[in-house]
């Protein structure tokens, strides 16, 4: 039996230090392409989807529509910060939506100056139709994972979007 030592612990090595530099950056590119593949299949998505609601949707206009119909973003500055994208191309895919008979302009009922966006009952219907789609085709694939996979993925994911 040996007798306990007076130096220091050593600390659990990193992530970097078990796999080593090479096979560390090779999981990092391998996570980047997978997502880089991802992010394709979720543009496919967005414009299959913008299809379904209408012929000359865009897939950024579906995206400015579902944050509205969701109540997510009801105003041209909360769906600008939603999305991450600029102001002109959100107005012209709220004029558009609107011209499509899609979204409305109606009083704040909070503040009577101001004005929300709401979706119409006819987009309700179409987004519904489309989400349903994409629901269950990536629904399919997921349904193949334990809850606890699901689970862990989601939390990883939310560590990435940090």
């Amino acid at each position: 039996m040996s007798a306990p030592s007076d130096a220091p612990a050593t600390p659990d090595p990193s992530p970097a230090e078990r796999l080593g530099d090479t096979e560390l950056e090779q999981a990092v590119t391998r996570v980047e392409q997978e997502l880089g593949r991802l992010f394709a299949r979720i543009r496919v998505g967005w414009r299959e989807a913008a299809l379904t609601v209408h012929p000359d949707l865009q897939p950024l206009g579906y995206q400015v529509l579902t944050s509205i119909a969701t109540g997510k973003a009801t105003s041209a500055g909360a769906i600008i910060e939603r999305l991450q994208t600029d102001k002109s191309a959100v107005s012209r895919q709220v004029r558009q939506l609107e011209q499509l008979g899609l979204v409305e302009s109606v009083p704040d009922p909070e503040d009577r100056r101001a004005r929300v966006l709401v979706a119409t009952e006819l987009a309700q219907e179409r987004v519904a139709l489309a989400r349903s789609r994409y629901e269950g085709r990536i629904g399919e694939r997921l349904r193949n994972w334990t809850a606890a996979d699901l689970d862990h993925f989601a939390d990883l994911l939310a560590g990435l979007g940090g």
